[in-house]
């Protein structure tokens, strides 16, 4: 029967038991387990109790008023996302011979993706693959690639910074698939009043003595390490994660800020900024994370092939995610389709 592996002297483990002790190891307790799948606790409980009278080992032991994982609980855990990815390939593979008819695609992206690339991806899939459900939420890439590798997230698409020594596209994305799909270059944020507001090019060690105002704990990173190269540790008065606040923030004359383009151009111009570019090489990439093989369950390929071409129009570079905006002069350029 699909789904279904035995061992344990012939006992069987299916995809559905995988799921569930998945699930108790993720989220700590029966209760949260039975709520995250749409079961009553009760079902959950007896349906472990029957496994484990079949596997003839306990799989759940009893700490205070929680429970936890055995060896073999852990086990079962630790196999569980290959085993249901590779059942839920093969159940994708059958579903395509139906032409795509259904499916289910979980997405999480950074908060500057949901204004620009989600609702071309997802305005793509609604047209090509109507049957297709997408579910999305945002998160910032570290808690992205924890989804996908919890098995919470079918696609991440997240980003990182040059030498960021926290980079969770490593150690933390080990036995995931990370691709690197392209650049977002980042753009000074200034009072159009601002003295370096003449400039092409900023400089940055120009505004060493300028408030700054940063963002997500990963942008604030970059900010220190980038004035760092200029020479100054920068003199930080607000800090927001909303790129909308920060130029509403800079509108005032509060500070000055770097934002990558791509949340820049997602909402219109807001009056007394200039945005103004940075040395070439100031730039965020941005990646797609799945798990290994993913993109053969056919709905999470019809999603990536939709990602992918979001994420070339809302760069305006099709044929070189790389070289966004090269050509153009300082001004701020317009919103985007």
């Amino acid at each position: 029967m699909l789904g279904r592996v035995t061992g344990f002297d012939d006992a069987e483990i299916d995809a559905h038991t995988l799921r569930v002790v998945k699930a108790i190891a993720d989220l700590g307790s029966i209760t949260a387990a039975a709520e995250a799948l749409g079961y009553s606790q009760p079902a959950i409980s007896q349906h472990v109790k029957r496994l484990e009278a079949r596997l003839g080992v306990p799989l759940l032991e009893r700490v205070g008023r929680g429970v936890r994982l055995t060896a073999a609980g852990r086990i079962l855990a630790r196999h569980a996302p290959a085993v249901t990815t590779a059942l839920d390939a093969a159940a994708g593979e059958i579903a395509e011979l139906r032409g795509l008819r259904a499916g289910r695609v979980r997405l999480v992206a950074f908060p500057s993706a949901s204004p620009t690339v989600i609702p071309l991806l997802l305005a793509d899939l609604a047209a090509r693959h109507p049957g297709v459900e997408v579910t999305y939420v945002e998160a910032e890439p570290p808690e992205a690639v924890a989804a996908v590798r919890e098995s919470r997230a079918d696609i991440a698409f997240t980003f990182s910074y040059p030498g960021d020594r926290d980079d969770p596209h490593r150690s933390s994305a080990s036995g995931l698939a990370v691709r690197t799909v392209g650049h977002d270059d980042l753009v000074a944020v200034l009072p159009e009043d601002h003295p370096a507001a003449d400039s092409g090019v900023i400089d940055l060690a120009t505004l060493s003595d300028s408030a700054w105002i940063a963002g997500c704990p990963r942008c604030r990173g970059h900010l220190l390490e980038v004035c760092g190269r200029a020479g100054f540790v920068p003199r930080i008065a607000v800090e927001t994660d909303n790129f909308v606040a920060v130029e509403g923030l800079v509108a005032r004359g509060i500070g000055v800020a770097t934002l990558p383009r791509m949340a820049v151009t997602s909402f219109p111009q807001l009056p007394g900024i200039a945005i103004r570019s940075l040395p070439a090489g100031e730039v965020r990439s941005l990646h797609i994370v799945t798990a290994h093989r993913a993109d053969r369950v056919p709905a999470v390929r019809a999603a990536l092939i939709a990602l992918e071409s979001a994420i070339r129009t809302s760069l305006e570079g099709p044929e070189d995610l790389g070289t966004l905006g090269a050509a153009e002069p300082p001004e701020r350029r317009g919103p985007r389709t």
